[in-house]
């Protein structure tokens, strides 16, 4: 399924991601082309941009480094949203010599969205479980965290069944795609209202 094949590599990426756990360490993405390249890179953007939130929210950074941090955050959301995109087109061309059935109806997200929260979800779950395997937590806390991978690994179960059954439904046309640009505002000078200012 495709679910299964698309979370194998997002284990596979944040493993290599925490070789050496530095956000500024040089990426290097082990497929080269294919739907497994782009979600390779998908979930490198997401764990990176998981450690500068990490990052930013120390109490004791420096306000010209948060300033810093943060257009890098910005900057990741973009790249994320531009990925996300890659993987619609990826579907919406294997897709697009089927015809949609006259009942067919449209997914409240599309198929890339979904595989967005999967990846997600897979560093949620990298992450608890380190929290259930800490030597030095107490036995309170890793108790905790269990019950809260147990809830991440019945989410991932949901969330995996679904997007296969969404893609199914697309392959047999019960339901079709239809992919709307983010227009992402903030970032352009001629729609964010700041950026317009400094501009003359």
């Amino acid at each position: 399924m495709f679910s299964e094949k698309a979370f194998k590599i997002f284990e596979e990426s944040i493993a290599d991601y925490h070789i050496k756990d530095d956000v500024d360490q040089e990426f290097s993405n082990p497929y080269n082309k294919g739907i497994e390249q782009l979600l390779y890179r998908k979930n490198w953007i997401d764990t990176v941009q998981w450690h500068y939130e990490d990052i930013i929210r120390d109490p004791d950074i420096e306000p010209g480094e948060a300033l810093q941090l943060k257009r890098k955050i910005d900057a990741s959301n973009q790249d994320r949203t531009d990925l996300v995109e890659y993987i619609d087109s990826y579907f919406l061309t294997k897709h697009r010599s089927v015809q949609a059935k006259p009942y067919a109806t449209i997914n409240t997200e599309s198929p890339a969205w979904a595989i967005d929260r999967l990846s997600i979800l897979a560093l949620k779950i990298y992450h608890m479980r380190e929290e259930v395997e800490r030597p030095d937590a107490t036995s309170e806390h890793i108790a905790k965290c269990q019950e809260k991978l147990n809830v991440l690994l019945e989410q991932r179960k949901d969330l995996s069944l679904a997007i296969d059954q969404l893609l199914t439904d697309i392959e047999n046309g019960d339901k079709y795609m239809k992919v709307y640009k983010q227009m992402k505002m903030y970032n352009d000078d001629e729609l964010n209202p700041v950026l317009r200012g400094q501009k003359g």
